[in-house]
């Protein structure tokens, strides 16, 4: 009987542990949609509300943005996305954190500079803050090809 019993709570703490794990897997698939949104619209709040004061934001060519670095940029229009496509999304939960890698495809228009194309391999990384997933930080490297 006891051995029925503690098969019984392993059953329902594996169940349990699954079920938040793809919870944690969508909110995070919908934080990074809204982020995606966010850096094409250039909305300050709709931004902010996503990162966390630490962010630490990699571009492919080396430099690093810290979280009021980011937003000015994209707000000013200093980077500006017209269009941003998202393929190959894997979205891995570790604890509170959520590691997020993809590629990501977009059309620019940067302040000052002629419209280009953009194609990179992105690392996202979410940490769980309360019950909300904000971004801590975000590396791209340049990508060949689309994938």
């Amino acid at each position: 009987m006891i051995k029925k019993l503690i098969f019984a709570m392993s059953f329902l703490v594996a169940i349990t542990v699954y079920g938040q794990k793809k919870n944690d897997i969508q909110a995070v698939t919908n934080g990074a949609e809204k982020l995606r949104l966010a850096m094409i619209s250039g909305d300050k709040t709709s931004l902010e509300s996503l990162i966390v004061p630490e962010l630490t934001y990699g571009h492919s060519g080396g430099h690093i943005d810290d979280a009021k670095e980011f937003v000015e940029k994209l707000v000013s229009k200093k980077s500006d996305f017209l269009t941003i496509d998202i393929t190959n999304q894997n979205i891995q939960i570790v604890g509170n954190t959520a590691i997020v890698r993809h590629h990501f495809y977009a059309t620019t228009a940067d302040l000052g500079k002629a419209p280009g194309d953009v194609t990179l391999d992105i690392l996202l990384v979410w940490t769980k803050v309360k019950n909300d997933w904000k971004l801590l930080a975000r590396q791209a490297v340049k990508s060949e090809k689309k994938k």
